[in-house]
């Protein structure tokens, strides 16, 4: 693509057309002008604050999504959804079911799911889902939701992208006090227990308010709230969007969202550092001589020298 017709397809994507949304997700997912394209979209998007949606599979995350964006339509809202499935280690390939599960949207143009796989990236979100957001919020669509793997302890990641973390639980998944164990809870903005029409979702309501009760001011500088719901019957729906809408406004008026987008750009940085180290580290590997390799097996630290120095173009301690 030319930079004319970049530029072309990023003026489209102001005058917020669907299909220049679609283009230039694309682009930027297969790694195809993905920096001119940001630097580009960064300046026409970062205002809108991220849900993020996350929690154990089996939860009721996409329909707790879904709930949320028909109550988000209701008030005139444009909403763009990212979700994350999990891709084979094998193929690569992901089963991408938001788009079965989400079909009440799909003819609804001011509603814009974007699926994607994690292709091997840990944190349940894929690589490129900050990209997707800016360029969901460039495009037109102002109520941004991010659905995520829900693989566990490793889902921390998703504070690098969302001011507001909800963690979705059930009765299904254990009492609150195991679920805290999982390692996630300590992310959260919001709790949600899901699908509240089961018995023991007080238990676990009650469970959880009481862990906060320990937890007094070690945790988040805002308690998070507990909300129940029922995605499937619409239940405690409108609850939760006055929680988040609660907990936006007391990071904008206390000037939290200045800190946590520091925070953001910190990681955000930090792994498009990794992401070049990776592909140096990578063309560095194969220049390793097979009798430093078979040292190497030995002692690994051997060759991170001789790899720095393919990387940087300097000299190691083992160079012959």
């Amino acid at each position: 693509m030319s930079r004319d017709e970049m530029d072309e397809w990023l003026e489209r994507l102001l005058r917020h057309e669907r299909r220049a949304v679609a283009k230039l997700i694309s682009r930027v997912e297969d790694d195809r002008g993905r920096e001119e394209i940001m630097r580009s979209v960064r300046a026409h998007s970062g205002k809108s604050l991220v849900i993020g949606i996350t929690g154990p599979p089996g939860v009721g995350k996409s329909s707790l999504v879904e709930a949320l964006t028909h109550y988000y339509r209701e008030k005139g809202e444009r909403v763009g959804i990212a979700a994350v499935d999990p891709s084979s280690p094998y193929t690569g390939g992901a089963i991408l079911g938001d788009r079965i599960r989400m079909q009440a949207h799909t003819t609804d143009r001011d509603v814009f799911i974007r699926s994607m796989g994690t292709r091997g990236h840990l944190g349940g979100v894929a690589r490129s889902t900050a990209d997707v957001l800016r360029i969901l919020e460039a495009g037109g669509y102002g109520r941004l939701l991010l659905e995520t793997v829900g693989v566990g302890q490793s889902e921390i990641e998703i504070m690098r992208l969302a001011d507001t973390v909800v963690v979705v639980l059930n009765p299904g998944t254990g009492d609150g006090i195991q679920a805290i164990k999982a390692g996630i809870m300590e992310v959260a903005d919001i709790f949600v227990v899901n699908k509240s029409d089961m018995p023991g979702a007080e238990r676990m309501k009650n469970d959880i308010e009481m862990m906060l009760d320990l937890n007094g001011g070690a945790g988040p500088v805002r308690r998070p709230p507990v909300v129940l719901t029922s995605a499937l019957q619409a239940a405690g729906i409108q609850e939760l969007g006055e929680a988040i809408a609660g907990q936006q406004a007391f990071l904008r008026e206390s000037g939290q969202i200045k800190i946590r987008r520091q925070v953001q750009l910190q990681r955000e940085t930090w792994h498009c550092l990794e992401e070049k180290v990776r592909s140096l580290f990578d063309g560095a590997w194969p220049q390793i001589p097979q009798d430093l390799l078979e040292v190497g097996e030995r002692d690994p630290f051997v060759l991170v020298e001789k790899v720095w120095a393919k990387m940087t173009g300097g000299r190691d301690d083992y160079e012959r």
